[in-house]
């Protein structure tokens, strides 16, 4: 059976030329161009990744998404399709932090261009820091980001690793609202073999506001997002 990754880009194949040269023109250029023109293209390649992989996304509580930007994402991490799902339907726009290994990785390095997403060296405090603080400063402005708080995919399926309670400090320092986000089935998509059709469900929660939280620390705030996800995971798995 063939390979699903391989499937998504044998299917698109006669779209993707072009529409890579154009993502790596919107990267050299980031500053010319509207930031939603650019999200939009990201999204479009997306979506073409979704419909040729024989993968159904069921999305749930879009309503649950602040109206207002400057807010930041926070959901489990199942596998490599996570990012191609939210990016696929948020409404954006939307930026990431994710971590160092992956900054010089083609398609991804010009994404993180144009999103103004950062990369976090998780064994370097200085350069965590840095970063913590640029994605506070940025979500001010009115930007969204998304983060994994488990840091990396899980290796068990539905179920969720240890949430890093420094990934929160960021929406501390930035006192925003909290839109946690819930993946269901994620990880068979890309981390599993085959291609056969399969679904997978994306869950946007109930905002967690900032004065619901403002009196937690980091590792208490990490355990009540954790809490809310872990129960949406209960009720669909």
């Amino acid at each position: 059976m063939m390979n699903r990754l391989v499937m998504m880009i044998l299917r698109n194949l006669p779209k993707l030329p072009g529409a890579y040269i154009k993502l790596c023109r919107y990267a050299r250029h980031t500053q010319r161009y509207p930031e939603m023109e650019k999200y939009r293209h990201i999204q479009r390649i997306m979506s073409w990744a979704i419909e040729k992989g024989n993968v159904e996304l069921q999305v749930f509580g879009r309503e649950n998404i602040p109206s207002e930007n400057g807010y930041m994402l926070y959901g489990n991490h199942q596998g490599m399709f996570d990012a191609v799902a939210i990016a696929a339907d948020f409404p954006g726009p939307l930026a990431a932090v994710f971590k160092q290994e992956l900054k010089d990785v083609p398609l991804l390095k010009q994404i993180v261009a144009c999103t103004n997403s950062f990369a976090m060296d998780r064994q370097d405090v200085r350069q965590s820091l840095t970063v913590i603080n640029a994605v506070a400063e940025e979500i001010k402005k009115g930007r969204n980001y998304l983060i994994f708080p488990e840091g990396t995919r899980s290796k068990t399926g539905n179920q969720m690793g240890d949430f890093h309670s420094g990934s929160f400090k960021a929406a501390m320092k930035a006192k925003c609202p909290i839109l946690p986000i819930v993946f269901v089935d994620s990880f068979r998509v890309l981390d599993q073999k085959g291609s056969a059709p399969l679904s997978v469900q994306l869950h946007y929660l109930r905002p967690i506001p900032y004065e619901e939280y403002r009196e937690l620390n980091t590792v208490a705030l990490a355990a009540l997002v954790k809490a809310r996800i872990q129960e949406t995971l209960d009720q669909y798995v």
